[in-house]
């Protein structure tokens, strides 16, 4: 039963994790320009979206309408980084299912336990995907705040996608974990023959 509990929990927290990275891909929050506390810049993997000043509209425009050295060298690497977890945590998550006894997929334990950890180290691979991109662009973010001269009160902050990032690896992280520690819990039971009842009796 606790390692049931142990299996449904990694699965649900992995795949929360999954879809926060799905978010974090797709949102162009990755860096905010801020004028006064009021946010008037976005910038994403995708696309970028600023306020005009005189009509107070957002206008977005996505970079492969610019020039291609226009989008940062964190976020280039980023793209390719993030688009590998989505695709290493797609193929974790059939894996977890299976894995687990609920599902009689597959009948034989030992390939059960296997295809666990299998989907646990997955996970924790999508999770070190997310969180390298996620955590140098914050980096190159704040380091920017004190080397880029902004006109007036404007100034950089880390946009609502890379703590959603942050938090995503944390649940692939965890739910990973779990998932393999699911398998070595399997491996420190102790062994029961199936004919120590009839043992017993003789």
């Amino acid at each position: 039963m606790a390692s049931q509990m142990i299996w449904i929990l990694g699965i649900l927290l992995s795949f929360i994790g999954w879809l926060g990275t799905i978010i974090t891909c797709a949102l162009p929050l990755w860096r905010v320009v801020l004028d006064e506390m009021n946010p008037v810049a976005w910038n994403g993997l995708w696309k970028a979206c600023e306020l005009r000043t005189g009509t107070q509209q957002k206008w977005c425009f996505m970079y492969y309408q610019l020039d291609p050295l226009f989008l940062p060298h964190e976020l280039q690497v980023g793209r390719v980084m993030v688009i590998l977890s989505l695709i290493v945590g797609a193929f974790g998550i059939p894996l977890a299912v299976v894995g687990g006894k609920i599902i009689n997929c597959i009948e034989n334990e030992a390939s059960k336990a296997k295809a666990c950890i299998v989907s646990g180290v997955i996970f924790i691979i999508a999770a070190l995907l997310i969180l390298i991109p996620v955590s140098w662009s914050a980096h190159v973010t704040i380091r920017d705040s004190y080397e880029i001269y902004l006109t007036g009160r404007m100034r950089l902050e880390l946009g609502a996608a890379l703590y959603i990032g942050w938090a995503s690896a944390v649940l692939l992280f965890v739910g990973g974990g779990l998932l393999c520690s699911n398998f070595l819990l399997s491996l420190s039971r102790p062994f029961t023959p199936a004919n120590s009842g009839l043992a017993r009796a003789v």
